[in-house]
Protein backbone atom coordinates (compact mmCIF):
# COMPACT_ATOMS: atom_id res chain seq x y z
CA UNK A 1 0.00 0.00 0.00
CA UNK A 2 1.45 3.31 -1.08
CA UNK A 3 1.43 6.25 1.32
CA UNK A 4 -0.99 9.05 0.52
CA UNK A 5 0.87 12.05 1.83
CA UNK A 6 1.21 15.56 0.49
CA UNK A 7 4.46 17.52 0.22
CA UNK A 8 4.02 19.05 3.69
CA UNK A 9 3.56 15.63 5.30
CA UNK A 10 6.77 14.45 3.64
CA UNK A 11 8.64 17.54 4.91
CA UNK A 12 7.35 16.87 8.44
CA UNK A 13 8.57 13.28 8.28
CA UNK A 14 11.96 14.33 6.91
CA UNK A 15 12.47 16.88 9.69
CA UNK A 16 11.40 14.43 12.40
CA UNK A 17 13.77 11.76 11.09
CA UNK A 18 16.60 14.27 11.36
CA UNK A 19 15.59 15.49 14.83
CA UNK A 20 12.91 13.66 16.77
CA UNK A 21 13.18 16.17 19.62
CA UNK A 22 12.31 19.20 17.52
CA UNK A 23 9.60 21.34 19.08
CA UNK A 24 6.32 21.78 17.27
CA UNK A 25 7.05 25.51 16.89
CA UNK A 26 10.41 24.84 15.23
CA UNK A 27 8.95 22.04 13.10
CA UNK A 28 6.13 24.30 11.92
CA UNK A 29 8.63 26.99 10.92
CA UNK A 30 10.75 24.51 8.97
CA UNK A 31 7.80 23.11 7.01
CA UNK A 32 6.03 26.41 6.40
CA UNK A 33 3.02 26.06 8.72
CA UNK A 34 1.80 27.72 11.87
CA UNK A 35 2.05 25.53 15.00
CA UNK A 36 -1.64 24.45 15.36
CA UNK A 37 -2.04 22.89 11.88
CA UNK A 38 1.46 21.43 12.13
CA UNK A 39 0.52 19.69 15.39
CA UNK A 40 -2.71 18.37 13.85
CA UNK A 41 -0.78 16.94 10.90
CA UNK A 42 1.80 15.40 13.22
CA UNK A 43 -0.89 13.75 15.32
CA UNK A 44 -2.61 12.47 12.17
CA UNK A 45 0.70 10.96 10.96
CA UNK A 46 1.14 9.28 14.34
CA UNK A 47 -2.43 7.95 14.46
CA UNK A 48 -2.20 6.64 10.89
CA UNK A 49 0.95 4.71 11.81
CA UNK A 50 3.43 6.59 9.62
CA UNK A 51 5.37 7.46 12.77
CA UNK A 52 5.97 4.28 14.78
CA UNK A 53 7.91 5.65 17.73
CA UNK A 54 10.36 8.19 19.05
CA UNK A 55 13.64 7.11 20.61
CA UNK A 56 17.19 8.19 21.32
CA UNK A 57 20.11 6.71 19.44
CA UNK A 58 22.57 5.82 22.19
CA UNK A 59 26.29 5.14 21.93
CA UNK A 60 26.58 1.39 22.49
CA UNK A 61 30.29 1.45 23.29
CA UNK A 62 29.94 4.23 25.85
CA UNK A 63 27.29 2.07 27.54
CA UNK A 64 29.59 -0.94 27.65
CA UNK A 65 28.39 -2.86 24.58
CA UNK A 66 31.65 -3.43 22.73
CA UNK A 67 30.48 -6.09 20.27
CA UNK A 68 28.03 -5.74 17.41
CA UNK A 69 27.52 -8.93 15.46
CA UNK A 70 25.17 -10.48 12.95
CA UNK A 71 23.83 -14.01 13.17
CA UNK A 72 22.49 -15.67 10.05
CA UNK A 73 20.00 -18.35 11.08
CA UNK A 74 18.70 -21.22 8.99
CA UNK A 75 15.66 -23.08 10.33
CA UNK A 76 14.78 -26.73 9.90
CA UNK A 77 11.17 -25.93 8.94
CA UNK A 78 9.63 -22.73 7.59
CA UNK A 79 5.90 -23.27 8.08
CA UNK A 80 4.18 -20.16 9.41
CA UNK A 81 3.84 -21.67 12.89
CA UNK A 82 7.58 -22.44 12.94
CA UNK A 83 8.46 -18.90 11.83
CA UNK A 84 6.18 -17.38 14.50
CA UNK A 85 7.64 -19.62 17.19
CA UNK A 86 11.17 -18.52 16.29
CA UNK A 87 10.13 -14.85 16.16
CA UNK A 88 8.55 -15.18 19.62
CA UNK A 89 11.88 -16.46 20.95
CA UNK A 90 13.74 -13.59 19.28
CA UNK A 91 11.47 -11.10 21.05
CA UNK A 92 12.69 -12.48 24.40
CA UNK A 93 16.44 -12.14 23.68
CA UNK A 94 17.73 -8.70 24.79
CA UNK A 95 21.00 -9.03 22.82
CA UNK A 96 19.02 -9.23 19.56
CA UNK A 97 18.27 -5.66 18.51
CA UNK A 98 16.96 -6.33 15.00
CA UNK A 99 15.60 -9.43 13.30
CA UNK A 100 14.86 -9.68 9.61
CA UNK A 101 13.31 -12.63 7.79
CA UNK A 102 15.15 -13.14 4.50
CA UNK A 103 14.62 -14.92 1.22
CA UNK A 104 17.22 -17.40 0.03
CA UNK A 105 19.42 -19.81 2.00
CA UNK A 106 19.24 -17.89 5.27
CA UNK A 107 15.89 -17.55 7.03
CA UNK A 108 16.73 -14.76 9.52
CA UNK A 109 19.45 -12.21 10.06
CA UNK A 110 19.78 -11.02 13.65
CA UNK A 111 21.68 -7.90 14.67
CA UNK A 112 23.07 -8.42 18.15
CA UNK A 113 24.92 -6.23 20.63
CA UNK A 114 26.84 -7.63 23.58
CA UNK A 115 29.22 -6.33 26.25
CA UNK A 116 32.02 -8.55 24.93
CA UNK A 117 32.77 -11.47 22.66
CA UNK A 118 32.32 -14.01 25.46
CA UNK A 119 28.77 -12.78 26.13
CA UNK A 120 27.93 -13.00 22.43
CA UNK A 121 29.43 -16.50 22.16
CA UNK A 122 27.46 -17.62 25.23
CA UNK A 123 24.25 -16.32 23.66
CA UNK A 124 24.95 -18.11 20.37
CA UNK A 125 25.87 -21.41 22.00
CA UNK A 126 23.41 -21.53 24.89
CA UNK A 127 20.35 -19.87 23.42
CA UNK A 128 20.43 -19.39 19.66
CA UNK A 129 21.84 -22.70 18.43
CA UNK A 130 19.98 -24.54 21.19
CA UNK A 131 16.63 -23.06 20.16
CA UNK A 132 14.02 -25.41 18.69
CA UNK A 133 13.95 -25.60 14.88
CA UNK A 134 17.36 -23.93 14.40
CA UNK A 135 19.34 -25.89 11.80
CA UNK A 136 22.46 -23.71 11.63
CA UNK A 137 23.87 -20.36 12.68
CA UNK A 138 26.66 -18.39 11.01
CA UNK A 139 27.98 -15.32 12.78
CA UNK A 140 29.94 -12.26 11.74
CA UNK A 141 31.41 -9.72 14.14
CA UNK A 142 31.61 -6.14 12.92
CA UNK A 143 34.93 -4.31 12.81
CA UNK A 144 33.46 -0.80 12.80
CA UNK A 145 30.25 1.01 11.99
CA UNK A 146 30.61 3.05 8.81
CA UNK A 147 27.05 4.40 8.72
CA UNK A 148 24.05 4.47 10.99
CA UNK A 149 21.05 6.33 9.65
CA UNK A 150 17.53 5.61 10.77
CA UNK A 151 14.37 5.83 8.71
CA UNK A 152 14.04 6.10 4.96
CA UNK A 153 15.82 8.36 2.44
CA UNK A 154 13.30 11.19 2.11
CA UNK A 155 14.48 13.69 -0.52
CA UNK A 156 11.09 15.12 -1.38
CA UNK A 157 7.73 13.64 -2.17
CA UNK A 158 7.79 10.43 -4.25
CA UNK A 159 7.72 11.17 -7.94
CA UNK A 160 9.56 14.47 -7.64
Amino acid sequence: MRARLDATDWRILKELQADGRITNVALAARVGLTPPPCLRRLQALEQAGFIKSYHAVVDAQMLGFEVTAFAMVRLVAQAEADLRAFENLVLKWPLVREAHMLSGDIDYMLKCVAPDLTAFQDFVLRELTAAPNVASVKTTVTIREAKLEAGVPIQGTPGE
